[in-house]
């Protein structure tokens, strides 16, 4: 297949590499530091468990037209650089391109497969004036949902720490054979796929994490592992959960898991910094609004109180501001 990752973080750097180890005809888009490091050294990854190195040499640029129409786009940024993304990804698509958003946070196309609004609701505060929407049509899309930790500790450089699970599904459950080719894509390149049939519950799941670890690390500058091990801040983590499950089940997404049990989740990956710690110690914008303005978005929708919730979300926000990094 002809795979194009858009975005050589942690997340996609990783993808593209064991991608590209599977034999696929693989293409980078990125930019700045990461752009040179991978023309000058390749894209690197070390595997923390046995400290073992490979680099992979894809074609990389940071003009989306240079690569033309690809089988599959898998989107690895962050929520901040969609925009750029959707002004720039057209050159990428033909009529049988699957796009996959490997991505935290509430997807753009959240509500356009739901039966809750049946189709007519729109997140404002992750697409205001639809150009997401536009550029990448929810009949492309296929969700995943990353469950493994990688870090970037130098540009072009990708640790990968733990884990290899990926979930991935159509919106609302559609089967139009794009899911499969990406899922046996990724299998076949040595990540854990699992097929799922309702890929907005996933998402849920793994947003009472995110909304809660992310914005909570970032403010304290602490590990995860330090989080739960303090009964305060782990009591106020679950405290959000709790609250952003009552928001998904208002709008028919149940994740139907316990907040403890996905502390636990978190606690099995022992010592380990969220991505948002890490985006902020490197000087980098935060992912707030993906995380928190597109959950609170669906709360006012669904008329679900969240006063933990919203205060984190002005906490995270004035620390951004404080920094230059909203």
């Amino acid at each position: 297949m002809k795979i194009c990752i858009y975005g050589a973080g942690a997340i996609g750097g990783l993808m593209a590499a064991w991608l590209e180890r599977a034999g696929h005809d693989v293409c980078v888009v990125a930019r700045g530091a990461t752009l040179e490091a991978i023309r000058r050294e390749g894209l690197r990854v070390r595997t923390l468990a046995s400290g073992e190195m490979r680099a992979s040499h894809p074609a990389v640029d940071s003009d989306p037209a240079r690569f033309g129409v690809q089988d599959c786009v898998i989107v690895a940024v962050k929520g901040q650089s969609l925009p750029e993304v959707a002004a720039s990804i057209t050159p990428l698509l033909g009529p049988s391109t699957g796009i996959v958003t490997a991505m935290n946070g509430v997807p753009w196309w959240f509500f356009d497969r739901l039966p809750y609004g049946a189709g007519t609701l729109h997140l404002k505060s992750l697409d205001p004036q639809g150009a997401l929407s536009r550029a990448m049509p929810t009949e492309c899309i296929v969700g995943c949902v990353v469950h493994l930790a990688a870090s970037t500790p130098e540009p072009g450089l990708v640790s990968h720490n733990h884990g290899t699970r990926l979930i991935v599904g159509e919106p609302g459950g559609g089967d139009s054979g794009r899911m499969k080719t990406v899922a046996d894509a990724l299998e076949g390149a040595g990540f854990e796929v699992v097929r799922s049939p309702f890929i907005e519950k996933d998402f849920w799941v793994k947003l009472l994490g995110n909304v809660s670890f992310n914005p909570v690390s970032a403010l304290t500058l602490s590990t995860a592992d330090r989080l739960i091990d303090d009964r305060y801040v782990k009591d106020y983590m679950v405290a959000i959960m709790r609250e952003v499950l009552a928001i998904g089940r208002a709008v028919g997404v149940d994740a139907d898991i316990d907040p403890e049990a996905r502390i636990d989740m978190a606690r099995s990956l022992g010592t380990f910094k969220t991505s948002m710690l890490q985006d902020l110690e490197a000087g980098k914008s935060l992912e707030i609004d993906g995380l928190l303005a597109g959950t609170l978005e669906i709360a006012r929708t669904a008329g679900v109180p969240a006063p933990f919730t919203e205060s984190l979300m002005g906490l995270i926000r004035q620390r951004a501001q404080s920094t230059g990094q909203l």
